[in-house]
């Protein structure tokens, strides 16, 4: 079964910058269509960004230009860069892999941006 572990989320200054990584058990990151979501406090969660097997990549209005997903399908390995943060940034950010045999979600790694 495919499992997934978000890391790099914590306490950063606006305008700061975070790398979160999510990592796949088993090759499938290289078939799955991966993204990234996030859920503020008492809001719904919404999709960030999502990059295709072939590495097309989307990003929601908000983050467009701060942004940056990647992956690294030899180390099983999604990553989201993230600069010039905002307070509104603050969420728990998931990772999630979708191919049409499975929809995978990690447990989630907080992001507070905070002076």
């Amino acid at each position: 079964q495919v499992q997934l572990v978000e890391s790099g989320g914590g306490l950063v200054q606006p305008g700061g910058s975070l790398r979160l990584s999510c990592a796949a058990s088993g090759s499938i990151l290289s078939r799955a269509l991966m993204g990234w979501y996030r859920q503020a406090p008492g809001k719904q969660r919404e999709l960030v960004a999502s990059i295709s097997g072939g590495g097309t990549s989307n990003y929601d209005d908000s983050v467009k230009g701060r942004f940056t997903i990647s992956r690294d399908n030899a180390k099983n390995t999604v990553y989201l860069q993230m600069s010039s943060l905002k307070p509104e940034d603050t969420a728990d950010y998931f990772c999630n892999a979708r191919t049409i045999a499975i929809n995978v979600w990690g447990k989630g790694t907080l992001v507070t941006v905070s002076s």
